[in-house]
């Protein structure tokens, strides 16, 4: 399955986003996938999630832009829903980033409380160079998380920046070899997972409700934003250049 979710321990789930051949990009059959799964966790007796991706090369590079681009309402709900865009999950997730975490990538990333990358891991939200709107989520929780100033870089040169960069930043919390990621990331879950759990899922409630009371107001103008952008000329073209390997031709 191109998400797949295995129990760590009583307490610990694992989840890893496996489509390598892609970057691990998500279709959004596998964002719906997701989506389901952090329904199926919040009922579950796991009190941590640890989520990375397959393979060394990519954490996820996002959508997959060779396949369905619309965000019908249904659709845009999937995909919040997915990336954790409104909140709504209140177990702690610890985020392993074994590799590139490209664009919807970091929206997902973003969502999550503990991370650490591994030291060939990049990052970056190059929708503008694509003409795409980045409506999982940057242009509401980046700013907030890691300043104005870095959080508008990033977004507007759509530049990918390295892991030891991204942890001056704060957009994650540190960077180790790759072959200590997971082990890391696994005994931080433990570290947790040993905490009170009703303790612990209260912080997270507190923080996450604080958030989404910020962002629900703006979700109507995002998504209209981001409609606007895929009705229009450069969405087309970007999209093409992408898929074509090119570089796009705006008008």
């Amino acid at each position: 399955m191109p998400i797949r979710l295995e129990t760590h321990s009583a307490t610990i789930a694992l989840i890893t986003i496996d489509n390598p051949g892609k970057r691990n990009a998500m279709s959004r059959d596998m964002m719906a996938e997701l989506a389901c799964i952090w329904d199926e966790l919040m009922a579950s007796s796991h009190r941590v999630v640890v989520l990375t991706g397959a393979g060394e090369k990519a954490f996820t590079s996002g959508a997959d832009l060779s396949g369905d681009m619309t965000a019908s309402k249904d659709i845009a709900r999937i995909v919040n829903r997915s990336l954790l865009k409104l909140g709504g999950f209140y177990k702690p997730i610890v985020a392993a980033v074994n590799g590139d975490c490209i664009a919807g990538g970091i929206e997902l990333l973003l969502s999550t409380d503990i991370r650490v990358a591994a030291e060939n891991a990049r990052f970056g939200l190059p929708e503008v160079k694509w003409g795409i709107y980045p409506f999982g989520g940057a242009t509401m929780k980046l700013s907030r998380q890691i300043g104005h100033v870095h959080a508008m870089e990033l977004l507007y040169t759509g530049k990918l920046i390295g892991a030891q960069e991204a942890a001056s930043m704060g957009l994650v919390g540190r960077v180790l070899p790759q072959s200590e990621l997971m082990d890391w990331a696994l005994k931080t879950a433990e570290m947790v997972a040993a905490n009170s759990p009703v303790a612990v899922q209260a912080v997270k409630k507190q923080m996450i409700d604080s958030e989404t009371a910020l962002n629900e107001p703006r979700e109507p103008s995002e998504q209209a934003l981001g409609e606007i952008v895929r009705n229009s000329e450069d969405f087309t073209e970007g999209i093409a250049a992408f898929l074509e390997k090119r570089a796009p031709n705006y008008p």
